[in-house]
């Protein structure tokens, strides 16, 4: 009786396989043991283009990495936007690579000490940290990115670009360039000097023609205003590893007598230059004394130069002075080494 049953239970299975058109074909024939059962095809597949990265665009204009990042949640950072909106009572914070960083923001925090504002220089990077923003945190009057002094230089150098900071918080603001003498409109020609609203005014190919007192205007929702005035200076000496010469006020001194070594590097108005001595006194901590100092030369025609000393004095000159004294010079170009030689007579 079973196996009746089972028979047709089976007959009723093909029968409704036949009904829906499930029935598998005739001429399928049985997988051999250990057959590849993935069935082939000939269905076409879409090829997935890949994404091009931005360095990959056909887009000419380089890309710059920002100097800037805004903390997020959680530990992450990211480029902020050229404008922030925050939640009244949230948390802003900033970081600007760099060991000598400058910030910039409304006045008021500094003039009635606001203890949410805190300005923090870290080894590699300066940080800025706001907490609890209100709606005074938007300085609406200032057309221009508020500028540390009312009067700035900028140097004009021959072999890179010159930036006048003129820097907005109105994106859609009209901003115009102007000499202040004569007074005229200096045209952003978009080949000479163009416009950029993350930087301000660039002098692409300076000149010594570009020199002069300059300002800004800016213009925007029927309200215009005047930046700070940069004086352009044309630097005459060009980049590149200091130019260093050195002298000694003798090169033959008597015992007792007074020397000293004077160390020069002529280079470019903006350019630090740091200075080193080896001396031969010096494993025998010889007491000297080193002063170092640096001056603005104009050397006609507007051309300027900043010329860094270095001087090391001995008093009471003794045998054990005599010997090689080496001056190391060193900018973010390169460093140069000189050196002269002292005898005793």
């Amino acid at each position: 009786m079973k196996i009746w049953l089972l028979l047709g239970l089976l007959l009723i299975h093909e029968a409704l396989e036949d009904v829906t058109g499930q029935h598998p074909p005739k001429n399928k024939r049985p997988k051999e043991p250990g057959e590849n059962r993935i069935k082939p095809t000939n269905k076409k597949v879409k090829p997935k283009i890949p994404k091009i990265k931005d360095r990959d665009s056909a887009d000419p204009t380089p890309k710059t990495q920002s100097i800037m990042t805004q903390m997020m949640d959680k530990g992450r950072f990211q480029k902020p936007a050229a404008t922030l909106s925050l939640m009244a009572g949230q948390t802003l914070e900033l970081r600007c690579k760099g060991n000598k960083i400058g910030w910039s923001y409304p006045a008021y925090l500094d003039t009635f000490k606001d203890t949410r504002l805190s300005v923090k220089q870290h080894e590699r990077y300066g940080q800025l940290t706001l907490v609890n923003s209100t709606a005074a945190d938007t300085e609406k009057g200032e057309l221009f990115v508020p500028s540390p002094s009312h009067f700035d230089v900028v140097y004009l150098n021959p072999d890179r670009q010159a930036v006048v900071p003129c820097r907005v918080t109105v994106l859609s603001a009209k901003v115009t360039l102007h000499r202040e003498f004569p007074a005229k409109e200096i045209p952003a020609n978009g080949t000479d000097i163009v416009y950029d609203l993350k930087r301000g005014f660039v002098y692409l190919q300076p000149h010594s023609g570009h020199q002069g007192v300059v300002y800004c205007k800016a213009e925007a929702g029927g309200k215009s205003q005047i930046s700070v005035k940069y004086q352009l200076l044309y630097a005459e000496v060009p980049r590149g590893p200091p130019s260093t010469t050195i002298s000694a006020s003798s090169n033959k001194v008597k015992g007792g007598d007074d020397l000293s070594v004077l160390c020069t590097v002529l280079g470019e108005p903006d350019v630090e230059v740091e200075f080193r001595w080896t001396y031969p006194g010096q494993k025998d901590e010889r007491p000297v004394t080193i002063q170092d100092s640096w001056r603005l030369i104009h050397r006609g025609l507007g051309h300027t130069t900043r010329i860094s000393q270095s001087v090391l004095s001995i008093e009471d000159f003794e045998t054990i002075d005599a010997g090689y004294y080496i001056c190391t010079a060193q900018n973010l170009q390169g460093q140069t080494t000189v050196a002269t030689t002292v005898e005793s007579s």
